[in-house]
């Protein structure tokens, strides 16, 4: 059995692990930023989650490492799982990425290719999005000067921040906080950039079918 057929099969046999390790992170990270005044155990608990899913996340990567036979060339054709591993709050870009190897699996996508990127560009957005504004909110809660005082702050800034639109009202203080900032603003641009040119490339797409169109009779 080559090195490519069993990375797939262990790629299809830990798809449901993996997501609900991704899951148990999210939710466990929500709890801890947005419970800071829960009682224990539930602060211990939500730390031990978050372990424990890195955890998965850590022996995946190593496993597929493994079972690639590429060497350190994993690490550069792989940046993307590389980034996820390091920063687990970008996991949601793997759930994304996986539920398109599903979609792909069960036979043709349902959804044309432009209504897909539209669809996951909008999936990925809104999950970094919590992810970024749970982040901030982390760190500026309690920062001196800090301009964001409450999660509903922290979502407002991160939507008007992968909106490019950005106020100068609201802004993080935080060296943590100003590095999500530009982690969003780089989001932002990516998946607007991708939206704008799925639709745009559909409305081409579009005119040019009603113009390869014969007029009736003709």
């Amino acid at each position: 059995m080559d090195d490519d057929t069993r990375t797939t099969r262990w790629e299809r046999r830990t798809e449901l692990p993996l997501v609900v390790a991704s899951v148990l992170f999210f939710v466990s990270y929500a709890i801890r930023v947005l419970g800071h005044g829960l009682p224990e155990p539930w602060p211990s608990a939500c730390v031990a989650a978050m372990l424990a899913a890195w955890a998965v996340f850590a022996v995946d990567y190593a496993v597929r490492w493994r079972l690639s036979g590429q060497g350190p060339r994993f690490v550069r054709r792989h940046w993307l799982d590389t980034v996820v591993l390091v920063l687990p709050l970008l996991r949601p870009l793997r759930v994304v990425k996986v539920y398109e190897a599903v979609q792909r699996r069960r036979g043709r996508p349902r959804l044309a290719l432009h209504a897909r990127v539209i669809t996951y560009a909008g999936l990925a957005v809104s999950l970094l999005g919590f992810a970024g504004a749970l982040a901030v909110y982390q760190q500026e809660r309690t920062a001196p000067d800090a301009t964001i005082h409450t999660f509903g702050d922290a979502v407002w800034w991160t939507c008007a921040t992968l909106a490019t639109v950005g106020y100068g009202d609201v802004a993080p203080v935080t060296p943590v906080g100003r590095v999500v900032a530009v982690g969003l603003m780089a989001c932002g641009l990516a998946l607007l950039g991708a939206v704008t040119g799925s639709f745009s490339s559909w409305l081409l797409q579009v005119f040019a079918d009603e113009g390869n169109e014969k007029p009736p009779g003709g």
